[in-house]
């Protein structure tokens, strides 16, 4: 039996304001390809197949034409759960169709353990899955009146922790004898590390577990969240995917790769990194004015032919608009796209009320970004302060939720 790993596809997500939609369908139909040629039994997506809550059409066309196609294939179960940026009403609403093609979706937990596990069927052979999606606060701690921040951490974490147990103790309880058990989930584990895409995905203390919190019945747990595929806490069967192409120029160098594993004789056999073809070229390049000019020069695109993106990074001590309009000025012509240009080690020292003046800037800017500027403006130091972080983050994150129920 052959299981494929995949998270974070976050289908929509838009660089810098640029469209993916190119890469994005490159990789599905790779994906679609490789599952084929791989004669994968089972498809594991931990969460985040959309970028917004409210996907474009264009967005959920590529998702469900995916799941037709994949349906063509040898690939006999599919499994997909819910994460922090996906809506569960979009994940959950074709359900019952889903179902009747062997697909499995999971946009939130229902608090009762039984709608997260199943036991799916490959001939003679039986694989459990416990598919937790992503768990909101909400949706698994009980308030309490007049807790403090601290509480409500501890209690979330305990919470989180006693959830996989639960999920663990059920799957114990089918009796299937030697099946091996797979866990999935969409949260920050203690030890990953995490790039500038995922600012806007709340890893302050809340929601931290680690390695050892995890069941020790589960075979291999399929982690969705970081967008670097990495083993979390040196426990080789607990790992992250990562995201399928570049979600920001942090994280430029990353292997971008799927996870396949395979079961023989109802025991976990081998663990295997495929890395993803780089469907577009995103470039990060640093140096003085006349350097980096040269180095734009020599960027060319690859054998997908889609245009070159490339983020500039200065040396000089300049002002970085006269730098910015140099930049702008040799890459006309050439066979690439400038997306940002910044100088190194500098950081922004505008106003809010600048900001707002330029519409695109601001833009750009993500809801923790302007948060932060404003601490620098008013004097507040808040790396100092981790309690109001996590406070903002949080209320940040129920916001977001709420914005998107009300839609």
């Amino acid at each position: 039996m052959k299981i494929l790993h995949t998270a974070d596809w976050h289908l929509g997500h838009r660089l810098h304001e640029n469209s993916q939609y190119e890469e994005q369908k490159l990789f599905l139909n790779w994906l679609g390809s490789t599952i084929q040629s791989n004669k994968i039994d089972l498809l594991l997506v931990s969460g985040d197949v959309f970028d917004t809550g409210v996907p474009s059409s264009q967005s959920l066309k590529l998702y469900f034409d995916f799941l037709v196609n994949l349906i063509k294939t040898d690939c006999k179960h599919i499994v997909i759960t819910g994460g922090n940026h996906d809506s569960p009403g979009t994940i959950n609403a074709p359900k019952e169709l889903l179902n009747t093609l062997s697909i499995k979706v999971v946009g939130k937990s229902t608090g009762n353990i039984e709608d997260e596990v199943f036991t799916l069927s490959f001939g003679d052979e039986k694989l459990v899955v416990a598919a937790t999606p992503y768990l909101r606060d909400q949706d698994i701690r009980r308030a309490v009146e007049g807790e403090s921040f601290d509480e409500i951490t501890d209690r979330y974490k305990q919470a989180l922790v006693n959830h996989y147990n639960t999920a663990a103790e059920y799957c114990a309880t089918l009796e299937y004898k030697q099946t091996p058990v797979i866990a999935m989930g969409h949260l920050f584990a203690v030890g990953g590390s995490v790039s500038d895409s995922e600012q806007s995905i709340y890893v302050g203390t809340l929601g931290h577990i680690g390695a050892d919190d995890f069941p020790k019945m589960f075979d291999y747990i399929a982690l969705g969240h970081l967008h670097r595929s990495q083993i979390v806490g040196g426990k080789d069967h607990i790992r992250y995917s990562g995201s399928p192409n570049i979600l920001s120029f942090s994280e430029v160098g990353y292997d971008k790769n799927v996870i396949i594993l395979s079961i023989e004789k109802n025991k976990l056999t081998n663990i295997e990194e495929l890395s993803i073809p780089k469907f577009r070229e995103v470039v990060r390049i640093n140096g003085k004015l006349d350097d980096c000019i040269s180095q734009l020069h020599t960027i060319k695109s690859n054998d997908y032919q889609l245009t070159p993106w490339v983020e500039v990074v200065l040396d000089d001590k300049s002002n970085t608009t006269i730098g910015s309009t140099d930049i702008y000025k040799a890459v006309e012509g050439l066979p690439l796209e400038v997306l940002t240009v910044s100088l190194k080690d500098h950081k922004r020292t505008e106003g809010i009320e600048s900001l707002v003046q330029n519409v695109k800037n601001i833009r750009e800017l993500t809801p923790m970004e302007v948060f932060e500027m404003k601490c620098k403006e008013e004097g507040f130091v808040i790396k100092e302060n981790q309690e109001v972080l996590d406070a903002f983050s949080e209320a940040l994150q129920i916001a977001q939720e709420d914005t998107v129920e009300e839609l």
